[in-house]
């Protein structure tokens, strides 16, 4: 019997990294839901892009779409690789406005984080579309 081949540490890296925001997305709509008022819903704004206003579950169905990409990363489901690609590139184009106008306006400090947050989601993208990579989904 041979053994299953090991999970590439950049899958387990991406996974864990939709898996923590999916968390994080999730405890603050669960925490919406239990203590109204407590959480502002801009904490959500660094992942959701405009649909924090929608109220908490919008939170909580984002956090069981991170999960669900996280696990189907895990399990090397190739829809789950794509749903990645295709997040991960949306996230790039929401952040061009706001770097943009950081830029503009020189605040360092919001030019800094939304160049890191599309620089983490270009490689994102970048490595899920490697062919070395793709090949583990069709195994």
């Amino acid at each position: 019997m041979q053994a299953p081949n090991p999970l590439p540490s950049g899958l387990r890296a991406i996974a864990t990294l939709f898996a923590l925001c999916g968390a994080y997305l999730g405890l603050g709509g669960l925490l919406m839901l239990v203590r109204p008022g407590l959480l502002g819903m801009s904490v959500g704004a660094p992942l959701l892009f405009g649909l924090e206003l929608s109220g908490p579950y919008i939170f909580l169905l984002m956090a069981a779409v991170g999960c669900a990409i996280a696990w189907g990363l895990v399990k090397r489901n190739n829809l789950a690789r794509h749903a990645a690609i295709l997040i991960a590139i949306a996230g790039v184009v929401m952040l061009v406005p706001p770097v943009s106008a950081a830029a503009v306006m020189v605040q360092t400090k919001a030019l800094a984080w939304g160049g890191l947050g599309i620089i983490v989601r270009v490689m994102v993208a970048w490595y899920l579309s490697q062919a070395h990579i793709a090949d583990e989904f069709r195994r």
